[in-house]
């Protein structure tokens, strides 16, 4: 039996994949934060024609400057681009994106070495300082740095918020990641957040963006230094919002689909 068995897998060794089964402890509460993030995209044009934003934000870690050894020798009838597979690495660079929902836009991009806690704060201060005294909702993940001690300060102070926030693990609003995150959500700020939730990634719109950032410049690129990568994303963002740039068709409305 163990033969026979082994004997399958080896013919068919492509029918094994990784797979994710999701548990959640509250379905009830899963649902209703998918809801959220479809009605806060439908709202999104609504809340642009009155001055404010709505943006989808995430970071792409870990992409790499790779240089091809040989040049990528271009098409000929009958034959696509052929790329040399050997290559030499030199770093990596992190993006942090916002992609404005209503505009398809991609704003205040910040392309750098690290994605820390101070970096994504500085990142959202930076978008935010666009448009000081507007409305601002930032639909994202549930990274840890999303629901920071240092992001709370920031809302606090730009949305000249005066109560006291306690301490970090202690008391107040900074006194948990739970604490915090409702902060940050609360609706009485003119600064807030939408959170997808966990194993829902793709809610994200953003991660639309990225796919089109992979399939129009890094795949097929080739980079002598991360600096010439960090340039050539920037440029890139540039070409975008000047020729490709409009808000996506989203119809999803977070309920489930019905014949």
């Amino acid at each position: 039996m163990q033969g026979a068995f082994l004997k399958d897998a080896d013919l068919k060794p492509h029918l094994s994949r990784y797979w994710l089964n999701a548990n959640y402890d509250d379905p009830e509460s899963f649902h209703e934060q998918i809801v959220g993030v479809c009605d806060t995209y439908a709202m999104a044009a609504n809340v642009h024609k009155e001055g404010g934003h709505v943006v989808s934000t995430d970071e792409m870690t870990g992409i790499q400057a790779l240089e091809r050894t040989h040049p990528t020798l271009p098409m000929e009838p009958g034959k696509p681009d052929r790329r040399e597979f050997e290559y030499e690495r030199h770093g990596t660079q992190t993006l942090i994106c916002n992609f404005e929902v209503a505009t398809g836009k991609v704003i205040t991009p910040t392309v750098g070495q690290t994605r820390t806690e101070e970096d994504f704060v500085e990142h959202i201060r930076r978008t935010i300082e666009t448009d000081p005294q507007a409305e601002w909702i930032f639909v994202m993940d549930q990274l840890n740095t999303h629901k920071s001690e240092a992001l709370v300060r920031l809302v606090a102070e730009q949305c000249s918020l005066e109560e006291e926030l306690g301490i970090k693990g202690k008391s107040g609003v900074l006194q948990s990641m739970e604490t915090r995150a409702a902060f940050l959500q609360s609706s009485t700020n003119r600064i807030r957040f939408v959170y997808t939730p966990k194993h829902a990634s793709w809610l994200n719109q953003v991660e639309i963006w990225f796919s089109i950032l992979v399939r129009k410049l890094l795949r097929r690129a080739s980079f002598k230094s991360t600096e010439e990568l960090r340039k050539r994303i920037l440029d890139f963002i540039d070409y975008f919002n000047e020729t490709m740039a409009k808000p996506f068709k989203w119809t999803y409305a977070g309920r489930p689909l019905t014949r």
